[in-house]
């Protein structure tokens, strides 16, 4: 089911009876509210066995994954989410969004953004396995000096 960003009615989904909510509309509000001083409402979305999987790492477990944001969030001046589309059956969705960040050290402070999606799948009204695909070098590489000119002209070359 195709959803905008505004709108969480969602269908088919894995029911916490405890709180009325389903588990994705539950992660998505978290997760737009994410900051390094709400890290540790990942608990509540997150189940404690998480598998988490992005282009660098593999984590195991919402206690390192809540490191992991941890470090990652401390190291930024900010990071928010904009959720461009939900597509959920059952206990899995794909969500689509737009990272927004600044890091100190890249782009002299100013913003980026990246695309990207992740798949996420429940058990118990938690996300048990979490995978994000983005490009890596739009992340990051292209915005260190030399290494984001040559990564830059390879994509141009590449579409030549």
């Amino acid at each position: 089911m195709n959803q905008s960003p505004t709108q969480f009615e969602h269908h088919n989904s894995y029911i916490d009876t405890e709180n009325d909510v389903t588990w994705l509309s539950h992660f998505l509000s978290i997760y737009q509210a994410l900051n390094k001083d709400t890290l540790h409402l990942l608990s509540e979305v997150y189940h404690r066995d998480v598998v988490f999987i992005d282009p660098i790492h593999q984590i195991e477990g919402v206690d390192h994954l809540t490191e992991y944001f941890g470090h990652l969030y401390s190291n930024l001046l900010s990071c928010s989410f904009v959720i461009t589309e939900v597509i959920e059956q059952d206990a899995s969705a794909a969500i689509y969004w737009d990272m927004i960040y600044q890091h100190p050290k890249l782009r002299a402070g100013k913003p980026v953004v990246v695309q990207g999606h992740s798949l996420l799948k429940a058990t118990e009204g938690k996300v048990i396995y979490h995978r994000d695909y983005l490009d890596v070098g739009a992340m990051l590489y292209e915005h260190i000096p030399l290494i984001g000119s040559i990564i830059k002209s390879i994509k141009k070359r590449a579409t030549q």
